[in-house]
């Protein structure tokens, strides 16, 4: 549970992102981990996955059966679960709390989604990513195939980031704006059969797993942003502009001074 306060109005759009910090998904290795053609729905026979690029992830060791999806991207899938925030007691008024609605739907991008079909697979000829097995301890008629093709939380985590501290969408609200007050969040960071207790609360059953953060030295964090027709705000991109500017004028003060004191 976490609580904030807004102090004005913002959006719409309001938008939700988690943020990460020391997690390398801009490692070559890490990069490269997964097989196009199987997230494109084709079937893979468990040698031709063996020669692709999803090592180390690629069978499993106890079934010789592939991985669905393989590769070290899908295996480490972030899956913390946000619930919508909830307004605390407006100012001067006696009503319930109210719940900020946010949707999970239209957070990925439409050229990413294009990358995503159902697969050619039956539950008996693969089985889940490691790191998956307490959501999904097999694939079955009670624990069916993922529907990558609609699954838009795995579609934003496949886009994988330039650098080790990164943001990425995970709920938003395009029609309403969210109003000043204090506000609370629900984060659950815990396992399937924990969660399945605030079934009523939640939409699917993705999302669910522990993602500690702390094995590896790194923070996790919540945002919440808006854009207008000139796009998002983003100062780290700004800052990066002015310092290059900076050091474009200078270096033009430089070579102007040079070129006078002794010209070619």
């Amino acid at each position: 549970m976490l609580q904030f306060y807004i102090p004005d109005d913002i959006g719409p759009p309001v938008l939700f992102y988690y943020q990460l910090t020391n997690f390398y998904q801009n490692h070559r290795r890490y990069v490269k981990s997964f097989d196009q053609d199987q997230l494109m729905g084709q079937f893979r026979s468990n040698d031709t996955i063996s020669s692709s690029d999803c090592d180390p992830l690629k069978t499993d060791a106890a079934t010789g059966k592939a991985y669905y999806p393989c590769g070290l991207i899908a295996n480490s899938l972030f899956n913390d679960t946000f619930f919508s925030p909830v307004a605390l007691n407006n100012a001067g008024s006696n009503a319930n709390n109210v719940t900020y609605v946010m949707t999970d739907k239209g957070i990925a991008w439409d050229s990413d989604k294009k990358l995503y079909q159902t697969s050619a697979y039956t539950v008996d000829q693969v089985v889940p990513p490691v790191n998956w097995r307490l959501q999904y301890p097999e694939y079955s008629a009670d624990y069916p195939l993922p529907d990558l093709n609609n699954w838009e939380e795995f579609q934003v985590w496949m886009r994988t980031a330039g650098l080790p501290s990164f943001s990425k969408l995970a709920l938003r609200n395009d029609t309403a704006a969210m109003s000043s007050g204090r506000y609370q969040v629900d984060i659950y960071d815990c396992k399937l059969s924990f969660m399945m207790a605030f079934s009523d609360q939640a939409t699917d059953r993705h999302a669910r797993l522990d993602f500690p953060v702390n094995i590896y030295d790194g923070t996790k964090a919540i945002y919440l942003s808006t854009r207008t027709v000139m796009g998002g705000k983003n100062p780290s991109l700004g800052i990066a502009y002015v310092v290059v500017g900076a050091i474009c004028v200078l270096l033009g003060a430089l070579f102007t001074v040079t070129h006078l004191i002794k010209p070619r």
